[in-house]
């Protein structure tokens, strides 16, 4: 089934332990974690230390996205922070294939994040040496930017490049996730779509995580028959 990964991002920052019990209220698995420094992606969010105490309040997996330049510097001490799962972009390093292994040399999962302009093919080689490829469908930063559609075949070209290869490869969506575009990402072969804004952004956000969950199941569901 494709897991749901709600996004603190569009939580609200003073309250984290309340979008913690959220996730965990409606039994989600993962939280996302969009690390911004304000130079490879607008604003700046998080870092290490607010890593480090959301992993002691929790045991949901936390997958964290570093939009950061020059990853290699801090992948490190993200996974000592207690990040189980590390996205890097391709674009904000020359040294790609250190840094995704200095992200497993520490003990998390290795993954690679590609901006909606940058195509699949740039990666191509390296893809079957990491656990995940997030496909951004809007552009990066602190803030909520337009789903680009677009980005749903590049998700559905690269599901099919990784059947042909029989890879062992997550497919991760992120970027404006809701429930208008939610089925069309999972149909494409997206694993896990990052929600934030669609859950967030409301009165109830343990019913619109609920729903988004039962909706990811049942497309799940169809998607394989």
């Amino acid at each position: 089934m494709a897991v749901i990964a709600p996004a603190l991002l569009a939580a609200n920052f003073a309250r984290l332990l309340d979008a913690l019990d959220v996730a965990k209220t409606a039994g989600a698995t993962m939280i996302h974690v969009d690390v911004c420094d304000g130079h490879f992606a607008p604003g700046i969010t998080v870092g290490q230390p607010v890593i480090e105490r959301l992993r002691r309040a929790t045991d949901l997996a936390l997958d964290v996205h570093l939009l950061v330049e020059r990853p290699e510097r801090y992948v490190a001490e993200f996974a000592a922070a207690g990040a189980d799962r590390i996205a890097i972009h391709a674009e904000a390093t020359p040294q790609l294939h250190r840094a995704l292994d200095l992200v497993r040399a520490a003990g998390a999962k290795a993954g690679i994040a590609l901006n909606p302009a940058t195509p699949v093919g740039w990666v191509a080689d390296v893809l079957e040496s990491v656990d995940f490829l997030t496909i951004l469908s809007a552009d990066p930063g602190a803030g909520r930017n337009p789903f680009l559609p677009q980005s749903v075949g590049k998700l559905q070209a690269v599901a099919q490049f990784r059947s042909e290869r029989r890879w062992p490869l997550a497919l991760q969506v992120e970027g404006d996730v809701g429930f208008d575009n939610l089925a069309e990402f999972i149909r494409a072969g997206a694993d896990i779509l990052v929600v934030g804004s669609a859950i967030f952004d409301n009165q109830d956000p343990v019913g619109r995580l609920t729903d988004l969950m039962n909706l990811a199941s049942a497309v799940s569901e169809t998607s394989r028959v």
